[in-house]
């Protein structure tokens, strides 16, 4: 668990990009996305590196990009092929029972194929917030989820659902003794507050990790991120999408990674001699 180091943010940037902005020192943990390992090599040979200087490496399903999840013996593919100590298991947005199943199926032909090689990594979603406690006690007392991972809460919740509302969720958790100590906690994404919720977060010092783009795309597009806020993010590009990056940006984008580490309390830096 993270506990004097803060909230790891694994930083997400265009594979052209990787050693600019990606690079961590100390490498810590990194969420790398499957599809992406499996068709490119300068991509997955980063990684690979960054697995040998120490880093975690957590390989991500492809739900997120593609619109489905990669099937097992391709998630396992792309975790040997990085060094990767997690897989995140197949989800199914705001449906826990679907989840569930989809998670189960997974884990039960990821160890046929690769036995206890992996840390496997359930996301937590559900429709509401009886869904969402039955499915987190579903997940804790499996014999198969080594951590748990929370979307982020993407749009307003004015009714406060443990559902829809990270930040309330962990407190949730951790209010009612919820935390399982052999459990590894992650966030996954920056959500409608950003490196904001960040600050709250770094409290709960049982979460390990957290992912994001938004400091590079905001950079990309010329938007400073500040560490006191406000946040407010217009429509952007996906990450994929970015394209060249304009020189007079990257420096910009590396002071917003310095703002998202600083609110989750890390101390990580972009790794000089990666450059």
């Amino acid at each position: 668990m993270t506990t004097s180091t803060g909230i790891d943010f694994s930083v997400i940037a265009p594979p052209a990009y990787l050693r600019d902005f990606v690079a961590q020192e100390p490498a810590r943990v990194h969420h790398v996305a499957a599809q992406r390992v499996l068709s490119d090599g300068i991509y997955r040979d980063f990684f690979a590196c960054e697995a040998e200087r120490g880093a975690e490496v957590i390989v991500d399903n492809g739900l997120f990009d593609l619109g489905y999840a990669l099937p097992a013996a391709s998630l396992v593919e792309a975790a040997r092929a990085v060094s990767a100590k997690e897989i995140i298991l197949p989800d199914v947005m705001r449906d826990g029972a679907a989840t569930l199943k989809a998670s189960e199926q997974a884990a039960r032909e990821i160890r046929e194929l690769s036995g206890d090689s992996f840390r496997l990594c359930a996301v937590l979603h559900a429709a509401d917030d009886e869904e969402w406690l039955r499915t987190y006690d579903a997940f804790v007392t499996s014999d198969w989820a080594g951590a748990i991972a929370l979307p982020a809460s993407r749009r307003a919740d004015p009714d406060g659902q443990l559902c829809r509302t990270r930040w309330l969720a962990t407190a949730y958790l951790e209010n009612r003794g919820l935390v399982d100590d052999l459990i590894v906690y992650r966030l996954l994404g920056l959500g409608r507050t950003g490196h904001l919720e960040l600050i709250e977060q770094r409290k709960h010092e049982w979460i390990s990790s957290v992912d994001g783009a938004a400091p590079v795309i905001l950079g990309a597009m010329g938007i400073a991120l500040r560490l006191e806020g406000p946040y407010e993010k217009p429509s952007t590009p996906r990450i994929e999408n970015l394209g060249p990056i304009q020189e007079d940006r990257l420096v910009l984008i590396r002071r917003n990674i310095a703002v998202v580490r600083a609110a989750a309390g890390s101390t990580v830096t972009i790794a000089e001699e990666q450059r």
